[in-house]
């Protein structure tokens, strides 16, 4: 199965390119964000604050790495259940986010709300996280330190291997017929 390279610099245009099913490996700048760091953002957004990195066209990846060994950027770096954002996730993408990064099916809310915007959800293989690890080549706590392994990262990955779970057009790999769920 040949996969695609993409370069998130280009994410706005990949994701109305990329179709559910599609394999791809995902270079450039990723931001980590899980439950906590999400309820902060919302909290910024609330107050009209500034956010620690910039939505427009941005890639959220739901993980909250562990320690980085000494000689590596990032310790284990596995994808969390998507689900859990799935509340915070239709007005981030109305704001301007192009690409979620976890594991798991997503709302039809969410779905709704990736189709409006033209953006993307990329599944990450779960229980692989010092797999993921390897692609990453540097990392950034940017914001909410403590909050330890859930603060927002800046991360430099270079070909992350992903699956595209649902696409622009709405097709969702998690609803295909036969399955259950």
């Amino acid at each position: 199965m040949e996969r695609i390279a993409v370069d998130t610099n280009s994410i706005a245009q990949a994701a109305r390119d990329l179709r559910a099913g599609n394999t791809i490996l995902l270079s450039g700048t990723v931001y980590t964000a899980r439950d906590a760091a999400h309820k902060k953002i919302f909290s910024l957004l609330d107050e009209g604050k500034a956010l620690p990195f910039p939505l427009q066209d941005a890639v959220i990846y739901y993980a909250g790495p562990t320690p980085a060994p000494a000689h590596l950027p990032i310790g284990s770096c596995g994808p969390t259940t998507s689900g859990r954002m799935d509340v915070f996730a239709p007005r981030l993408l109305d704001l301007g986010l192009k690409a979620m990064v976890g594991k798991g099916v997503r709302s039809k809310e969410v779905v709704e709300a990736m189709v409006r915007n033209q953006a993307v959800y990329l599944c990450a293989i779960g229980g692989a996280g010092a797999l993921a690890a390897k692609c990453v080549r540097s990392l950034e706590v940017i914001a909410f330190e403590e909050l330890g392994c859930e603060s927002v990262k800046r991360l430099e990955v270079e070909n992350f291997p992903l699956i595209v779970a649902v696409d622009s057009l709405g097709n969702d790999l998690f609803q295909r017929p036969g399955r259950a769920g």
